[in-house]
């Protein structure tokens, strides 16, 4: 299976090949509050490279082939997977020829090696500066982990210097007039969730928001909804992103909907609570998902049941 991990390190490749406001906690923008309008959803551009890995094609989110499909399908807006300001720079002018905005951004960040973490703060911070110029609200960071895809847990130390320097920089994006949106894979899970827990605990609310991905929440605690809606009651307050991924006895589904995890419960818990985050698709294909649509027809699929969902918890 090509993980988000492995894809950044081809995307970084590619876009070296190549030459290389604000959103409080709960809140919506104000396109968004306007009851007339659709609601807002977004995709992330890592399951559009799951899709077309499996098509044996390559995504790359500069090639307008791609993002004229990506357009096609009916999202809002893309949240890219980015590796610096120049990368954005390039991508905004393609977005806007396709109609899409790009409310939030992602990006990995080495945050746990004292080493590098000060020098990956700002590399981060000259991202945002270079985005918040064509409307991003939401910077969604995954610390990375010791060694992608490998089963080693971080040190006390090192989850520490990591909880410092995400507060850091969620503070300088704050300056920005920008929200920080920490994100996790299944790895955080482990160890009775230490990291995961220790990035919200151990930073300030101000400054550190939650991108909540309910299935990696999901698969990371050995598929257990207690587990996810715990999470949700735990930090509800601090989700301002929602990534959107579905699976039918644990496998990932072609299209976002009805399966293993119930999102009604969790969009009439938010929705109760008054909070309203950015929706952005993230329904990917691994192995063993079906074979049975494409990636424009998934995603337009997925985009209707979010809608249908969502819809009624707009301000």
């Amino acid at each position: 299976m090509q993980t988000r991990r492995r894809f950044l390190e081809t995307s970084t490749q590619l876009v070296l090949a190549a030459g290389g406001a604000a959103l409080s906690a709960g809140s919506v923008s104000a396109t968004e509050s306007r009851s007339s309008e659709p609601l807002h959803i977004a995709s992330n551009e890592f399951p559009w490279s799951t899709f077309f890995s499996r098509d044996r094609l390559t995504w790359s989110h500069h090639d307008p082939r791609c993002l004229s499909r990506f357009a096609d399908s009916g999202v809002m807006g893309m949240e890219p997977i980015v590796t610096s300001a120049e990368d954005v720079a390039k991508l905004s002018p393609l977005l806007r020829d396709f109609r899409q905005e790009m409310r939030s951004i992602y990006v990995n960040a080495r945050l746990h090696d004292r080493a590098v973490a000060s020098e990956t703060v700002a590399r981060v911070v000259a991202i945002a500066e270079e985005a918040r110029h064509v409307g991003t609200q939401i910077v969604v960071t995954n610390p990375e982990p010791i060694k992608w895809g490998g089963p080693q847990d971080k040190s006390d130390d090192e989850l520490t210097c990591q909880a410092e320097h995400l507060d850091t920089l969620g503070a300088e994006l704050n300056r920005l007039g920008l929200r920080l949106a920490y994100h996790n894979h299944g790895s955080e899970m482990r160890s009775s969730a230490r990291e995961f827990h220790h990035m919200l605990a151990g930073t300030n609310p101000k400054h550190v928001a939650l991108c909540l991905d309910a299935h990696w929440i999901y698969r990371g605690s050995g598929n257990s909804q207690v587990c996810l809606f715990d999470i949700v009651t735990l930090y509800a307050d601090r989700i301002v992103e929602l990534h959107l991924r579905q699976s039918h006895q644990g496998v990932w589904m072609e299209s976002f909907g009805a399966g293993d995890i119930d999102y009604e419960r969790l969009a009439r818990i938010l929705a109760e609570r008054n909070i309203h985050p950015h929706v952005v698709l993230e329904q990917a294909v691994e192995n063993g998902s079906p074979k049975t649509v494409t990636a424009i027809d998934a995603h337009r699929t997925g985009l209707l049941a979010a809608r249908a969902l969502f819809e009624a918890t707009k301000g």
